[in-house]
C-alpha cells in the first residue's frame, strides 16, 4: 500500500550564506519534487535565518529530504510539520483601477466582506492587501478578476508551530 501524499511545511534554520538557497532547492530538483511555496526571513533567533518551504510529499520522502537538508554545512536544523501542527498564513496584494473603487459598490463590499484592506489609493489605481489562508486569497482573486486586476502578487507561506520549537533550547545551550 502506498502512503498518501500530504502538504508539509519545512522550517530550515540557517546561517545567512550566499548560495544556500540554490543548494536547498537542488535537493528538491534532483528528486523532481515541486516546491509549492518558499519564504525566507529572519527568525526568532538573532543572526539565524529561516526558510519556510511547502511541499506535497509522502512522509518517507519527507524524512529523506530533511536528512539531505540537515547535511548542508550552513543548516543549523531542519524540521517538517503537517498543517495540523502549524498556524500559517499567506499575504497578497492586488492592484486595481481606481475608478472602479468609486463606481462599483460591489468592489467595496468584496473588500469589506473578505477582511482585506486598502493600502493606497491614487487617481490611477488602488492597492488591496489580504492576509489569510490560501483558499481565502484564491476566493478574493476570483471575486476581483471580473473587474480587471492590473497586478497581483502572493507571498509564500509563513508559519509558526503550535508546539515550542526545540531549536530555541538547542541554541541556548550553545550560548
Amino acid at each position: 500500500m502506498t502512503a498518501e501524499k500530504q502538504l508539509y511545511t519545512i522550517s530550515v534554520y540557517t546561517e545567512n550564506n550566499i548560495g544556500l538557497l540554490n543548494r536547498i532547492s537542488a535537493i528538491f530538483q534532483r528528486r523532481h519534487i515541486n516546491i509549492e511555496s518558499i519564504n525566507s526571513s529572519v527568525s526568532e533567533i538573532e543572526g539565524v535565518s529561516k526558510f519556510t518551504i511547502v511541499v506535497d510529499l509522502q512522509e518517507e520522502q519527507m524524512k529523506k529530504i530533511i536528512g539531505q537538508i540537515d547535511k548542508q554545512v550552513e543548516v543549523i536544523k531542519a524540521y517538517y510539520h503537517t498543517d495540523d501542527e502549524t498556524i500559517y498564513q499567506e499575504s497578497c496584494l492586488f492592484k486595481v483601477k481606481s475608478d472602479l473603487l468609486f463606481e462599483e459598490r460591489k468592489i467595496q463590499n468584496i473588500i469589506k466582506e473578505s477582511n482585506a484592506r486598502i493600502v493606497t489609493v491614487n487617481r490611477v489605481f488602488f492597492v488591496i492587501e489580504k492576509s489569510g489562508m490560501k483558499k481565502e486569497i484564491e476566493l478574493l482573486y476570483r471575486e476581483l478578476k471580473p473587474f480587471g486586476i492590473l497586478q497581483f502578487t502572493r507571498s509564500g507561506r509563513i508559519s509558526v508551530t503550535k508546539q515550542p520549537m526545540e531549536i530555541s533550547k538547542m541554541l541556548k545551550a550553545f550560548n
